[in-house]
């Protein structure tokens, strides 16, 4: 990245709350009082909340008696545990269980096209799942947000699970298609508002609902939610609603830092976005990690900017892959602000086709046919920077400078790379109606290496990273699936149906061993889960519930076809 050459990274920073910084240092302290194989999940002191009566000064005070005599915040592992016992009511107590009022144990006409009865009965299972992800915020999180991390929300939530016990931005989306086809549409209404609520305060929804995400988005399909509610339950109050907030949440994602303009060989300008996190610190749920991380730098610039595209891989709800790395799987040449994704922009241009028609139906032709053009322009800019003809595949674009400058297009700019997310834009209509194109992505993704035994892999390269060999993901998998199975093309549909059958077989296998759903598959065998990246596998679990769930609403399963491998 070629910058002004200053001492500190200018970018935009959003503070977080004392009390998060306070627990940054119970952390770190929790890091080096554990044994190395004993050290508890970072986040989960993050997650703390301060018991009553006491206050964050007494609390502080009482945590500087019981260092001051270590030199390196370490402490004997026993007086640590009796502080936090005291002191704090656990991680994830400010989080209750709710029962959700749309909740019904077989709604009726469920998933019919689903024959098999061992697929049904599993289906039903899954499907319950929703009860134990459904919960609110405790009402001390309003009376008192001070005393916690957690923020307040008007509505009750569905969470990922385990590690995740807040609600999550990009995750709702999947969730919500889930929750469709289990016909629960107060729910999913509900996760709507909340995150609407979350636009109105910040002016962006946050990666999640707790003061130490207040400084980075997620992937934006905010405008995907409303439209996957609107087609089924036809609500137009919440259409009008939810117009506003979009149009507020559609302008950060293309101003500021978010913003950047490059300019093809005959001179027109392409507007697009990137990931760009408000941060250049350790991120508070994962310090102790960032700073062992950033130790090898020797000056603060090199550090502030290295946590700053850490955070912003966080962003992207990608994190992390060799994607954002500069010479992978060196993860210190992490550069996500210098990438222009993809999938990104692939949001984006999914909002202005919904709120285009989000405003046609509320009767606002002009606004309307603004979105219509905006969409039109980004998709040219598709075609002009991402597309990769030779690829047959949309490619991942490296700026040159800092990003806040008008950029001339070079070919060799293009990561080259082979990404699930190269494949992203054939889940936009617009791409999957062309009949041309679909062949040439179809026979792409092909001969990409990506189709695993058990569904589409991120990546080719095993640096270790969850979202990189050999790891398949809920998301990628839906949005390629579903792409391919709207396109005319009878080689693409049968494509998406192989894909579904692996990706649901594997969740059957993995369910059946393990008693749970994943948050991510290892896709190169049947039947087992993720690994990788800075936390142990998480299971729960939201996404992978909603990605099942449509998945088999879409294809269904025949008596005949064994769900056993």
């Amino acid at each position: 990245m070629v910058e002004s050459h200053t001492d500190s990274d200018s970018g935009p920073v959003v503070p977080t709350t004392p009390l998060v910084t306070f627990l940054q240092h119970v952390q770190l302290t929790a890091f080096r009082s554990y044994p190395k194989k004993q050290s508890a999940d970072p986040k989960s002191y993050i997650d703390l909340s301060l018991k009553r009566p006491y206050t964050l000064s007494t609390i502080e005070s009482a945590f500087e008696d019981l260092t001051s005599e270590s030199d390196d915040m370490s402490v004997p592992v026993e007086k640590l545990e009796r502080f936090v016992k005291q002191y704090f009511d656990g991680a994830g107590e400010d989080m209750l269980h709710h029962e959700p009022v749309d909740f019904v144990s077989d709604p009726s006409g469920f998933l019919s096209n689903v024959e098999n009865e061992k697929v049904r009965d599993w289906a039903r299972e899954v499907h319950c799942l929703w009860r134990n992800l459904s919960c609110r915020v405790s009402d001390s999180v309003r009376e008192s947000p001070g005393r916690h991390t957690l923020l307040p929300l008007p509505e009750p939530v569905i969470i990922p699970g385990s590690r995740f016990r807040e609600v999550y931005y990009w995750d709702s989306y999947w969730v919500i298609k889930g929750l469709m086809t289990s016909q629960m549409f107060t729910t999913a209404k509900g996760l709507v508002t909340n995150l609407m609520s979350l636009v109105e305060t910040y002016g962006y929804a946050l990666n999640g609902a707790r003061a130490y995400y207040t400084n980075r988005s997620q992937p934006p399909l905010l405008s995907s939610m409303v439209y996957e509610i609107y087609n089924v339950t036809k609500d137009e109050e919440l259409v009008r609603k939810a117009i506003p907030v979009l149009l507020k949440e559609y302008e950060f994602w293309n101003s500021g830092k978010h913003k950047v303009v490059i300019r093809d060989a005959s001179g027109c300008d392409h507007v697009l976005s990137r990931y760009y996190a408000m941060w250049n610190m350790p991120r508070p749920e994962s310090s102790v990690f960032d700073e062992e991380s950033a130790s090898g730098f020797s000056t603060l610039l090199e550090k502030q900017r290295f946590h700053r595209d850490i955070a912003t891989a966080a962003e992207s709800g990608c994190d992390f892959t060799t994607r954002w790395m500069r010479n992978p799987p060196n993860f210190t040449t992490m550069a996500t602000t210098s990438v222009v994704p993809v999938d990104l922009n692939v949001f984006l241009l999914k909002m202005e086709l919904d709120i285009a028609f989000l405003m046609e139906i509320s009767g606002d032709k002009n606004g309307s046919d603004r979105f219509v053009k905006a969409s039109k322009a980004r998709e040219k800019a598709f075609e002009t920077v991402f597309w990769n003809e030779k690829a047959g595949q949309w490619l991942d674009y490296w700026l040159s400078s800092n990003g806040d400058e008008t950029e001339t297009w070079k070919a060799e700019n293009q990561n080259t790379n082979v990404f699930a997310s190269n494949f992203a834009p054939i889940w936009i209509n617009s791409f999957n109606s062309d009949e041309n194109l679909v062949k040439k992505v179809v026979k792409a993704l092909k001969n990409s290496g990506l189709i695993a035994p058990a569904g589409i892999l991120s990546s080719l390269t095993d640096s270790g990273q969850q979202w990189d060999y050999p790891n398949g993901w809920a998301p990628q998998q839906e949005m390629i699936v579903t792409g391919l199975a709207r396109s005319s093309s009878k080689e693409a549909k049968e494509m998406a149906e192989e894909i579904a059958r692996r990706w649901i077989r594997s969740n059957y296998l993995v369910y059946k061993k393990s008693g749970t759903v994943h948050e991510k598959l290892n896709v190169t065998e049947l039947g087992e889960y993720g690994g990788g990246g800075e936390y142990k596998p998480q299971t729960g679990f939201g996404w992978s519930n909603g990605v099942i769930l449509a998945f088999l609403e879409e294809f269904g399963w025949p008596s005949h076809l064994s769900i056993e491998p």
